[in-house]
């Protein structure tokens, strides 16, 4: 156990050095190379500029969303009539969505909660104990 604590230890000081050694060029080269998303001068008032015309264009898109929305809640409906030309796959794309949708549902439930954590916290728990126990 104390071995396994002086490798991440010896592993961690050595991704340190390479971060303190490498981490300013890699700066650099990362502002190099997306220059075209600056915006200069760089201060609050460009960010709250850039904010506000986020969060108008975001509220001007939602009519086009809207749209978009009612015509597949239309499409939906028009398959929903006409059911008995469904096809099993069709069926199963539909069940499989709905449930993607409710694992994200409860998922995003249960990490609001912070339930997630103390899952993640018995799990790394269970398997230091399994490991080492």
């Amino acid at each position: 156990m104390a071995s396994k604590l002086h490798q991440l230890q010896s592993k961690a000081s050595q991704a340190s050095q390479f971060v303190a050694k490498h981490g300013n060029a890699y700066y650099r080269q990362l502002l190099d190379q997306n220059k075209q998303y600056i915006q200069n001068p760089p201060t609050v008032e460009t960010c709250d500029l850039l904010s506000k015309q986020l969060f108008h264009t975001r509220l001007a898109s939602i009519p086009g969303r809207y749209e978009s929305f009612q015509k597949e809640l239309e499409y939906i409906k028009n398959m929903w009539k006409n059911r008995q030309d469904l096809k099993v796959e069709h069926a199963a794309t539909a069940a499989l969505f709905g449930l993607e949708c409710f694992a994200w549902f409860c998922a995003g439930r249960d990490c609001g909660k912070g339930v997630y954590l103390h899952w993640l916290l018995y799990l790394k728990a269970s398997t230091w104990i399994k490991l080492f126990g």
